[in-house]
């Protein structure tokens, strides 16, 4: 900690020159006329003022990015501002924005006030200095201020890597400085397909899904000899930041998700289950076309030249296809992932509900979606046609709005619960514990009204987590997942169908773009599938991997997750670490294992270039 903290003020010490660089070299050049011309005074106020509200305003956003993802202020983050309008009311929803803007305020005025104080004073005591002595002092200055800004004594400068010098990505992530960071971080933007490694490690990806090895070809047709008489409904439900960490039945000491426990019990479950971003609109994307997203700023949804793709869920001929969620479809350009992709897809959004309670930014709460998503199951059922949907939950999501009541379910009461019970679970706030809690009622709730209306026999439910939200540390992990950064990807996959299938827990490693595959095969729908995902119930498909998206060492990379082990790379400077998930240790044993390092190399690299290749060329054929 003693080294973040130096590395810290260097960083800020590196922040601030800049900062002031354009105002000395403004005083330099304009020497005694600086403090006799007016003018300048005006410029150095002004200057001043706004560096400071800038300054401040990266570091406010930066807090929040932090406490939100885990990692600091980057490039990345730009993709908010894609959707302003719902960010913009996440901020006021989840944040005392209007003290904030108050606190802003006051502080312009107390720097204005500072300002023109320093400028007064200084004024007073300039003198005029001869040419020879100017040139020295700015010599001097120069030199000091680009010292400052090198900050090393070293024949390298001081850079953000520098910060990245412990296993503890805690202390790491403390070092570093938000606004440096994010401009440092726009070098970690991805590129396109680089066709030469695709073809390169093709073979390796085409050995791990048995596909043809001496052409390229990603299809894979899955057809059934004895399909079901009655076709099953399917329903994909997207449960909104849970992660394995939030629910007591992978560990958490809280009790926090009693149903959802009982229901997982009864159900087929994957316990080693990873999406492949900590994002929802990554998650969306992911799941529905088959792709990980590993854009390293947007995601994936949010660029055009991706969005067109040959998907399962547009598969399912004869049923009736539909997407739920409380807020609009345009968030995050979901809209175009569904509907530029699925043929005849009904979207369900704001203003399209019999009833709709405004509950916050993401729009009706997740009681409300489920309720009104199961009036049209139930037309549907009443009519005979079967369904398959896609449900996105929202209310397990800051602000955390939840009702004080709900039939039966009731939040916890501040004076019922104490700060140090909530950390023993993880949970930042109450309000995260009673959204998890809601969550966990919803969900027990559908399913009892699917019983109530009468399909639930004949529907397969498929519930995944899209990310862990952010959490305090996880003292109850019997594993290193969070000190790798990797246990905000492990979320819960459980298929709930009593007719189709009998409980039990697959250990396979599985990862998001398995879902479709897996629950369209188990309802034997035939389709044919052009991505990476797999049926994990395929009995061939042994050789499984979790492929994931992940920030490391201070930049974008890629991990791959199998037999134990997790392997992790950076994109640009190609940094590379294996470790054991069989320990709490954090230890890069690569040069104790140089063979598995190699091998998860090869198959992590092949994920990653087949993932790019896909992307442009994987569109879907127009009728």
């Amino acid at each position: 900690m003693q080294k973040a903290i130096s590395l810290g003020l260097r960083f800020d010490l590196k922040l601030a020159v800049i900062a002031i660089f354009p105002l000395a070299i403004l005083l330099l050049i304009t020497n005694y006329r600086f403090f006799k011309n007016k003018v300048y005074k005006k410029i150095a106020t002004t200057y001043l003022v706004l560096t400071y509200l800038t300054l401040t305003l990266f570091y406010l956003f930066d807090l929040g990015y932090y406490e939100y993802l885990g990692i600091r202020l980057d490039a990345s983050s730009l993709r908010f501002l894609g959707n302003l309008k719902i960010s913009s009311q996440v901020l006021v929803e989840s944040y005392p924005i209007y003290k904030g803007l108050l606190g802003l305020i006051i502080l312009c005025f107390i720097i204005y006030k500072y300002a023109n104080f320093g400028y007064n004073l200084f004024s007073k005591t300039y003198q005029e200095i001869t040419k020879k002595l100017k040139t020295v002092f700015f010599i001097i200055t120069i030199l000091l201020l680009s010292f400052g800004i090198y900050n090393s004594i070293t024949h390298y400068p001081l850079r953000w890597s520098e910060a990245f010098f412990s296993k503890n990505t805690t202390v790491n992530q403390f070092a570093l400085n938000p606004v440096l960071y994010f401009f440092d971080s726009f070098s970690f933007r991805s590129k396109g397909v680089d066709l030469e490694k695709f073809k390169t490690y093709y073979p390796v990806i085409a050995k791990h899904l048995n596909l043809p090895k001496d052409t390229i070809q990603f299809e894979k047709k899955v057809t059934f000899k004895t399909p079901y008489k009655e076709k099953p409904n399917v329903i994909y439900v997207m449960l909104e930041s849970t992660g394995t960490a939030t629910l007591s039945h992978y560990g958490n000491p809280l009790k926090s998700s009693p149903k959802i426990d009982s229901i997982i019990n009864k159900s087929l479950s994957f316990s080693k289950f990873y999406v492949h971003k900590p994002g929802t609109a990554a998650s969306v994307f992911a799941s529905v076309t088959g792709l990980p997203d590993i854009e390293d700023v947007k995601t994936a949804s949010r660029n055009p030249m991706i969005i067109d793709q040959r998907i399962i869920f547009d598969q399912y001929k004869g049923y009736e296809k539909q997407y739920f969620i409380g807020g609009s479809a345009n968030w995050a350009n979901i809209r175009g992932v569904f509907q530029s992709n699925i043929k005849d897809l009904k979207i369900f959004e704001e203003g399209s509900f019999e009833e709709e309670n405004r509950a916050d930014v993401w729009g009706i709460d997740d009681y409300d979606l489920f309720k009104e998503s199961d009036k049209q199951f139930k037309k549907l059922h009443e009519s005979g046609k079967p369904f398959v949907a896609y449900i996105q939950t929202a209310t397990n999501h800051m602000p955390f709005t939840v009702p004080d009541q709900k039939e039966s379910y009731t939040p916890i009461l501040e004076d019922e619960i104490d700060e140090e019970t909530l950390l023993k679970g993880g949970f930042r706030s109450l309000g995260q514990l009673n959204a998890i809690r809601y969550l966990d009622f919803n969900v027990a709730r559908f399913l009892e009204r699917a019983k109530e209306t009468g399909y639930y026999d004949n529907t397969i439910f498929v519930f995944f987590g899209d990310h862990r939200g952010g959490m305090k540390k996880l003292n109850f992990l019997k594993n290193n997942e969070d000190d790798l950064g990797i246990q905000v990807h492990h979320v819960p996959f459980f298929i709930h169908a009593p007719k189709y299938i009998e409980p039990q827990v697959v250990d396979k490693y599985a990862k998001l773009i398995d879902v479709f595959p897996t629950a369209t095969s188990l309802a034997k729908v035939e389709y044919t599938n052009y991505t990476l995902g797999r049926d994990l119930l395929d009995s061939t498909n042994t050789d499984t991997a979790a492929f994931v998206y992940v920030q490391s060492k201070g930049e974008k990379g890629v991990g791959l997750i199998k037999d134990n082990f997790y392997y992790e790379k950076t994109n640009i400077s190609k940094k590379a670490s294996l470790y054991s998930l069989q320990t709490k240790e954090i230890k890069d044993i690569k040069l104790d294992k140089p063979n598995i390092t190699q091998q998860m190399d090869s198959l992590l690299s092949a994920y990653y270039h087949s993932t790019k290749y896909l992307y442009f060329n994987n569109k879907k054929i127009e009728e």
